[in-house]
């Protein structure tokens, strides 16, 4: 402990356990700090892109880990490179652009240059004007270069993360996960579109959501009205050892029970709703194995999604303590036929800012964060389905939760 604020992360959760979530944690500024230096510039890979958004030679993206702004690039031997996009000069951001392509990268404030693996090449008016000013003799370029990040590649997602010493992409995914991440990403990716949404929450009031299987068939009424996400369906809950990567999977089959539903009158089983246009529920059983729901979490921030064949990469980013974005990138397959293509075109309808389904999502968070100004050191409970955070052959659990709750204490140290 070396700090007054590190002393006050630590007295938020003083005690062991993973079914009392304090509240604080959700609207103090030292924790927030704490989780860029110990989550997202800490021992955790972060998701910055997919391999097919950077596909040439000087193709770049900007993004995140956390709020830390980053620069994505290939450069000329066709690696993948990643560094903060902050110049060595004077701090400003190098590149500007969501995307683009640059022989260079070059700040506009006082035109420093870059090449493409981040080393300082150009530095204006370096020996001066007519022999007068410029930079001293003891200045070596080759000491100032853009902070890197250490970056893997995972079945077409790129990786990046400041800590050099973190385990290789494949060990942190780990036995459980990596193969159902395989699963939604066998093959080169076209991209379809993006969407770009504002939470008026803290960025872990989203991801507890995400790994909430017990909310999913009450909340959302489009899951449940049309029968594509209940908690009577074949499916359940993955958790890794870690407790921060999660899989929940729902199958539907002709003999899955509704009762529950009818007994305890949940407005989820409202069964007056129909579709005008009853094609945006069929679907291709394209991974051969009948799951239809597959929403996986790679901790800290990402989340790969799949209903029916509308397939998503959802990146998490915080924005301050009670906001975040969320960045949903769709994405089909090169060698999709047209009636593919045009059926994730339809099924996008059902998830994103507005989506059928996940519109909801969007609101819940704000509807906690909201009602916290009062919650002191009050604790949420976290007790369906136990304890523990182990996988689990039911979603009427709160086990992915307390997983990442595992996950965050052992990384934060709280």
């Amino acid at each position: 402990m070396n700090s007054i604020a590190d002393a006050r992360a630590l007295a938020v959760w003083p005690e062991s356990g993973l079914t009392r979530v304090p509240y604080a944690l959700y609207s103090d500024a030292a924790i927030y700090d704490r989780e860029r230096e110990r989550l997202f510039m800490g021992p955790t890979w972060n998701y910055l892109a997919l391999e097919g958004e950077i596909p040439e030679p000087g193709d770049f993206k900007t993004t995140f880990v956390g709020d830390v702004p980053v620069i994505v690039v290939r450069d000329a031997d066709g690696a993948i490179n990643a560094f903060e996009n902050r110049c060595a000069h004077r701090g400003a951001l190098i590149a500007l652009e969501r995307f683009g392509s640059a022989k260079a990268l070059t700040c506009v404030y006082h035109a420093w240059s870059y090449d493409l693996k981040g080393a300082l090449k150009g530095v204006a008016f370096q020996n001066g004007v007519k022999g007068a000013g410029g930079m001293p003799p003891e200045f070596k370029r080759d000491q100032h270069r853009l902070r890197p990040l250490k970056v893997e590649t995972f079945a077409g997602l790129v990786f990046g993360s400041f800590d050099f010493g973190v385990a290789p992409i494949a060990a942190y995914l780990g036995e459980a996960i990596a193969p159902r991440v395989r699963r939604v990403l066998p093959k080169k990716v076209k991209v379809l579109g993006y969407f770009t949404q504002v939470l008026r929450n803290n960025w872990k009031l989203y991801i507890e959501n995400v790994k909430d299987s017990y909310h999913a068939s009450i909340l959302h009424l489009f899951f449940t009205t049309f029968r594509l996400n209940r908690l009577s369906q074949s499916g359940g809950i993955v958790v890794d050892e870690s407790g921060g990567h999660h899989i929940s999977y729902s199958k539907v089959e002709k003999h899955d029970a509704d009762g529950d539903y009818e007994a305890a009158a949940l407005r989820s089983n409202d069964t007056t709703f129909g579709l005008k246009d009853p094609t945006l529920l069929s679907g291709r059983d394209e991974f051969g194995d009948g799951i239809t729901v597959q929403i996986l979490t790679v901790f800290p921030t990402l989340v790969l999604q799949q209903i029916h064949n509308c397939l998503v990469v959802r990146q998490i980013l915080p924005k301050g303590l009670d906001r975040a974005e969320i960045v949903w990138t769709y994405y089909g397959f090169e060698d999709d036929d047209a009636a593919m293509a045009d059926m994730r075109l339809k099924q996008a309808n059902m998830v994103g800012p507005a989506g059928y389904i996940s519109m909801e999502d969007g609101a819940v968070g704000a509807f906690v964060q909201r009602a916290l100004p009062g919650a002191g050191a009050d604790r949420s409970i976290v007790m369906m389905g136990g304890s523990g955070a182990e996988s689990q052959p039911t979603r009427a659990t709160e086990t992915s939760v307390r997983g990442f709750w595992k996950a965050y204490r052992g990384l934060m140290g709280v």
